[in-house]
């Protein structure tokens, strides 16, 4: 599937330069053009499907695969200690590419960046029962 109108796309398809790091039949790695730190890398299947759990099985596998070996190779190029590893999964979770993309992101020691918890500004106050009533309907819907 591919999709005219979607940036991301137009990269697999070779009509806009990259800084490529990693390719397969399945899936592209590049470096971010709008970079959050130096080696922040961008890892996309070349499918055009929005949101994660629209993925193939075959195509999450061969991602996260990809990411989990680009991980160390990408900290290790930018002499990088940490990274962080994210995913905007909907246009409501900030996402602004409706194609399925990791960010991996070179983390250094005061680099400003923050943890995963700092992205909302407002969190719930959840008592203990409805933690148990929302993990009792994820567990009910699970696989």
């Amino acid at each position: 599937m591919f999709s005219v109108d979607c940036i991301f796309c137009r990269i697999v398809n070779g009509e806009v330069p990259i800084y490529k790091v990693f390719e397969d039949d399945r899936i592209l790695a590049f470096l971010d053009v709008q970079p959050l730190s130096r080696g922040h890398t961008l890892i996309i299947p070349k499918v055009h499907v929005a949101l994660l759990e629209d993925l193939e099985w075959e195509d999450a596998n061969a991602l996260f695969k990809v990411i989990y070996e680009l991980v160390e190779k990408v900290q290790e190029a930018v002499n990088a200690p940490a990274s962080t590893v994210a995913i905007n999964n909907g246009v409501e979770s900030g996402q602004e590419i409706p194609h399925v993309h990791f960010h991996l992101i070179p983390r250094f020691k005061n680099d400003r960046g923050g943890p995963i918890h700092a992205i909302m500004r407002e969190k719930p106050h959840l008592t203990r029962d409805e933690m148990i009533q929302i993990a009792e309907r994820i567990s009910n819907l699970s696989i």
